[in-house]
Formats: structure tokens, sequence, C-alpha cells
């Protein structure tokens, strides 16, 4: 790192408005990434205060630096790698108190540091007043009022980080005092600790680390320079629990509350007019026992309805684009010349990656949908009604928000797992959310549920796929937790802010983070994806055909008994049937071939199974392999004529097997990778391909076969 950029880590509680005074400060200047081998984001941003440059590290959230969790120890970490100059200690001044037990801990890390009093108008409201010329001096750090959603204290912000930065010795934070006998023990490890410190960590103080001993912290006691001090340390731990009663690490916590107890009873006061917050009103019926959970589907119904409906338009405008550019490249591409590239760009490029990248448009609302409703603390309020639904099949009210976004898609879904603090419930909810019907499915349902159900049954058969994917998905939970993430449950502590307005510029830009990351690891895939598959369906190319087709074209487009429609329709079934022979002369539809030998028990055919192929691409592409399956050339403009094939091959017991395996078979490519990158496990994500495999293969048996024996669904439901 260039030495005359100066480097800040910015610190503070989880619903501080941490992420808030970032974006202010840094503006779009962000970067997002991953802590190497975990699945914590790490944020970094540039900015630039007079003719100084700053670069600023956003520290994920966190309550304590005690390692206890992902966020704290890359917090530690990141903090440990040294070069930070300053500390942004961003305190939630409704909140004070509890946030302030953080910076108890950051002092000891000796580093100069700036407490950021946000959300100020929020404590004014609540009738609370701050002193905070005293809080300053009981904290040895200056104090910044701010207001991060609307900017209010970020000129006076800038400016103290500037002056700080440019004092010859920086004001350091006042450390905690533990008492006699702690305080000896401190000095006495402090001293040994910097005997063995090993060069890399000595940019943190040895004092630090002798309190991490002293409290029995896992992770420092694990490091190898301290093998030598685990005797000295329990000494010390022993003796400090003879003599007050309790251990070490209580009895420092005691003392830093006491610390902030004393700083907040002398600076903080309430008046007598504090007035009843909005939000205990709001949530006597949002948490209502009785009334969250239909509060909650209306919530759902309108955030999906407002996904679907604004987002038609731009995907019809996209669906327009693609298939414009790709009429415009088979215009002016020299006939005769490079044939396989073109129709490589055309029908597998443009036509994989495009069929796909329609529906970003839904991905972005949803997105947006979602960032408004954690802005303003309701789905706070929506993991914390549906808790005890989910610690029935061993999970908690965090799993819940993840789930709900695998019915929109399971890339971002499995993403949003990093809020789970308890490892085993994050793997265990990163496993089945796939088994949520996402919406690449919805083609799928929309083209056989017409098909093969009256307009009666239509609405039933949707539902019970949804829900059957839901109860798939919460029986797979509860077998995991029960074997493979087998332990205790952990305690739901959900903090419920206040509700707040949050503001367009961090709804946009959270949307621009997490569209940009489904672009990156769903798009490119997808194009692969796309490429591999329009290579497997073209090789090897037959040149012997069953009939002269060729010539069979040319007759029906000279004759002059035919109508230039019945030209169109018979050329069209002509190339189709020529196109449904090269397709299973090809590599995907020998496949298929071979597949339908294990999946005929399910009631599939050998295209069903070629088709399936292309599912394991993405969801969209198994309409598609249908539609030139079944000699239909354009299946989305000719959807109707491609049901109609399709009742003519097959049963509404067949088609509702289809629906069930493809619900339930081993999710997408696209979430194949990224469960490999949040779990950093391939053992887990073979395990999640073979699982999703057995379960939907088993499923599927039983209600085919079964369904046969009782003669149910052999008949078109009218």
């Amino acid at each position: 790192m260039d030495k005359h950029i100066y480097r800040i880590a910015l610190a503070g509680n989880p619903n501080c408005g941490k992420t808030t005074i970032f974006n202010q400060l840094t503006g779009t200047r962000q970067h997002v990434g991953n802590y190497p081998g975990v699945t914590v984001e790490r944020k970094s941003g540039m900015c630039r205060i007079n003719d100084f440059q700053i670069e600023i590290i956003d520290l994920p959230g966190i309550y304590s630096l005690s390692n206890s969790s992902p966020e704290e120890k890359v917090a530690f970490q990141e903090l440990l790698n040294g070069g930070i100059d300053l500390i942004l200690n961003v305190v939630d001044s409704g909140n004070a108190q509890r946030n302030l037990y953080l910076t108890t801990q950051l002092a000891e890390l000796d580093l100069p540091m700036l407490l950021v009093f946000n959300m100020i108008d929020d404590a004014k409201q609540r009738g609370l007043h701050f002193d905070f010329e005293k809080l300053s001096g009981f904290f040895g750090a200056p104090i910044v009022k701010t207001v991060g959603s609307t900017g209010f204290g970020m000129k006076e912000l800038r400016d103290e980080v500037y002056r700080i930065a440019h004092e010859a010795t920086p004001q350091r934070p006042v450390k905690p005092k533990y008492g006699p006998k702690t305080d000896q023990a401190i000095r006495a490890l402090t001293d040994e600790v910097a005997k063995v410190q090993r060069p890399e960590t000595r940019l943190v103080p040895a004092r630090y680390f002798a309190i991490k001993l002293l409290e029995n912290d896992p992770e420092i006691c694990a490091r190898p320079e301290f093998a030598s001090l685990l005797a000295s340390a329990e000494e010390w731990r022993e003796a400090i629990t003879t003599r007050n009663g309790i251990n070490s690490r209580t009895l420092m916590a005691d003392f830093r509350y006491g610390v902030i107890a004393g700083a907040c009873r002398e600076a903080i006061s309430i008046s007598n007019e504090r007035r009843r917050q909005l939000s205990d009103t709001i949530d006597k019926y949002v948490t209502n026992r009785f009334l969250g959970v239909p509060i909650f589907l209306v919530m759902m119904y309108l955030v999906f309805m407002f996904t679907f409906t604004v987002g038609q338009y731009p995907m019809d405008w996209l669906e327009m684009l693609f298939g414009a550019l790709g009429n415009g490249i088979n215009s002016i591409w020299p006939a005769g010349q490079a044939e396989f590239l073109r129709a490589l760009l055309v029908d597998g490029i443009i036509g994989g990656v495009g069929g796909v990248l329609v529906f970003l448009p839904n991905i972005l609302l949803l997105f947006i949908a979602i960032a408004f409703l954690e802005g303003t603390g309701y789905m706070a309020r929506a993991a914390f009604v549906m808790d005890g639904f989910m610690h029935m099949f061993g999970l908690h009210g965090k799993s819940f928000i993840p789930m709900l976004l695998g019915f929109g898609c399971s890339v971002p879904a499995v993403m949003a797992t990093r809020t789970i603090e308890s490892e085993r419930d994050r793997l265990t909810t990163i496993m089945v959310i796939p088994f949520m019907s996402c919406g690449a499915r919805l083609p799928i349902y929309a083209l056989i549920i017409p098909a093969f159900f009256a307009l009666k049954y239509q609405a039933l058969v949707m539902w019970l796929m949804y829900v059957i994917g839901v109860v798939v998905a919460l029986g797979g939970a509860l077998l995991l937790k029960s074997t493979i993430f087998k332990g205790e449950g952990e305690v739901f502590v959900m903090e419920l802010p206040p509700y707040r307005m949050p503001t367009l510029r961090s709804i946009l830009i959270q949307m621009w983070e997490r569209a940009v990351l489904y672009l990156q690891k769903a798009a490119t895939i997808i194009l692969l994806a796309s490429i591999v598959m329009f290579v497997i369906t073209t090789f090897p190319e037959k040149k012997e055909f069953s009939t002269d087709f060729e010539a069979k074209i040319a007759q029906v487009e000279e004759s002059k008994k035919l109508t230039q429609e019945e030209k169109t329709e018979q050329v069209s079934a002509l190339s189709g049937e020529m196109q449904s022979e090269k397709l299973q002369y090809s590599i995907a539809g020998r496949i298929g071939k071979g597949l339908a030998v294990v999946l005929k028990p399910l009631g599939f055919d050998w295209r069903v199974s070629s088709a399936l192929i292309g599912a394991f691409a993405a969801k969209e592409i198994f309409v598609a392999q249908l539609g030139v399956l079944f000699s239909i050339e354009g299946a989305d403009e000719t959807s109707e004529t491609l049901q109609s094939q399709l009742r003519k091959a097959y049963t509404p017991l067949q088609a509702f097997c289809i629906m069930l395996f493809c619900l339930l078979t081993v999710p997408c490519m696209a979430t194949v990778a990224v469960v490999k990158r949040e779990t950093n496990s391939w053992k887990l994500t073979f395990l999640q391909i073979a699982g999703f495999t057995a379960v939907a293969y088993v499923l599927t048996l039983i209600v085919y076969q079964g369904g046969t024996l009782l003669q149910l669904g052999t008949k078109l439901l009218l």
C-alpha cells in the first residue's frame, strides 16, 4: 500500500448505520470482495479530503472482538495485518450504552480513534441528550455527530479526520482498568508476550494479546507463539477467579460495562417528555403472533407483484434487443462463410446468455424491494415472526430470509446466508435453499400446466409445486440438523432496529453491488454452459437423413398449389423433423437416450432426458430444448403447438412428474458454483448434488409408480 495513502478502519455494531457512513464517504469508489477462506464481505473504498488520499476499510458489523463469529475473526485479522492509521468507530446514538462495549475493546489496540455518534436525530426524538465533551474525555477520543442517511455532519467528520491525520502525535483512547489483581496479571503477561511476539503481530500491542490470553480466547490461545504462555495465563486466571469469585473473562466484561455505565450516567440524560416511539406502535401489529404472518404474506405478495409487474416492460425490451441483435448478425453475416461461428454466436451465446439476462430486471427489482424492506427495519421483524416456526425444523428466523429469496433466484439466496452467525445453521440453509422453487422454473410450469390441466386446476397445481419445494426444504433441514450438522440450537437474538426511511442512494448502491455479483457469478457460467450445450447439440453432424428434407422443402417452396401460409407451416414442420434427427444424432441426443434407460421408471423418455441436460446449465433452457426436440422452431412463439405435441406424448401424471423432478433435482450450474464458493468445500457441494439427485429420483419414482398403480393422472383433467 502506498505510504501516502491514509488508511481508516470503519468499525461498529450491526445496524449502527456504518454502511451508510461508508457510502457517504466513498460514493461509488468502492470495491467489494470476500476475505480469503470465509464468506464475509470485504468492502474498501477511496475518498479524498482536500489533497489527502484516504482508503477506508469497512469492517464487518461486530459486537466485540472476541473471535466468536466469522465477522469478528476477519475484523481482528484486518486489524492484525496493520497499516491502520485511524479507527472510525460508528455508534448508534440511540443505543450508545450497548454500542460502546466494542469501543472499550478497540481502545486496547492503542490506535487513534474517532467516535461517530450516528443517527443523532433518532436519539433526540427519543428524548436523549448528550454531553459530548464529557463522553470524549471518558473514552479519550474526539466525537462527531452525524445522520448518515441525510449527510448531516459529514463535513465535520471529514474535517476531523483531516485534523487527526495531520497531528504529529494523535490522541490515543483511554484503556479500561480491570481491578488491581487483573491489572497486575495484564502487566505480567504483557511483558511475557512482548518476548515471544512474532514480527507480523508486533503492530498490535502486546497488552492486547495479554488480555485475550486472560480471557482464554480460543483463537489467540491457539497461536503457536503463545504456547509457552498458556500455563502462566491459566495460573493468573485461577488467581483472579479465587480473588473475585468469577472467572477473568466475566470480570473484565463487567469492568467494561461498569466504565460504560458510569460514562453514560454522567453524560447522557433522558428528558421527561420522551415520547413513545412509532416503532413500538407499529410492532404491536407487525410482530403480533396472530397478525404477523398474514402481514408478512401480504408484504411478500406486494414485493413479487412489484417485481413481475414493473419488470415485464424491461424484460420485453431486452427480449426485443437480443432478438434484434441475433437477426442483425444473421442479416449481415456473409452467406456460406463460417456458418458454425455464426450459429454459435447467434444461437449459442446470444440465445443462451440472452435468455438468462432477460430476467435481470426482475432480479434488480427484487433486490430493490428487499433492500427497501431491510432499510426500513421490516425484514428483521419478519425473521423474528418466523423464528418459532423455523425452530421446529432445527433452524431460526435468520434462515428464513435467504429461503424466501430462493423463490426469486438461488444464487443471491445462497449469498444472503452470510447474515447467519451459526456456521451449522448457515451451511444447513445453503444446502436446502435450491429446493425453493426459483423464478427460473416458472417457464417450465408455464409451459406444462396449461397443456395438461384445466383452468380450474391450474392454480392448485402451481401452488402444489411451491408447497412441495418448501416442505422438502424444511424436511431436509431437519434431517441435516439431526445428522451432519447436529448440535444444540443457537439462541436467536436479533436486534429490532427502529423503523426508518432508507435513502435512495443506499438502496441503489446495494442493488448495484448485488447486481454486479449476480452478473459475475451467474452470467459467465451461463455463457460457458450455453457454448457447451451448443457444441454437444451440434456435433457430430448428421450427414444422412431418413428422407431428403432439403428436396422436400424446395418442392414445397416451389409449389403453386399451396398458399403462403400452408408453405410456411409445411416448411416449418419439415425443418423441425430434420432438426430433431440432427439432435438425436448429436452428443446430447445420445446422452439423452442413455439417460432414458435410468429415467424410464419415472415416466421420462429420451426427449425429456435430453432436455434435462440443458436444465443443469439453467432451468429455463429446459423449455427451449423441448421445443427443438419436438421439432418446433421458435418454441417461445408457438408454445400452443408445443403444448399440443406434449399432450400427444405424455399424460398429466408424466407432466406432473417432469415438473416435480425439475423442482427437486440438482440446482443449476450457477447455484452449484456459488455453493462451492460460500461453503469453501467440494465435499459439501458434491453432497448437495448427490442429495438433490437422490431426492428428486426417489420422490418422482414414488409419485409416478404410485399414480400409475392407482390410475391417477392418466387422462387430461378437463
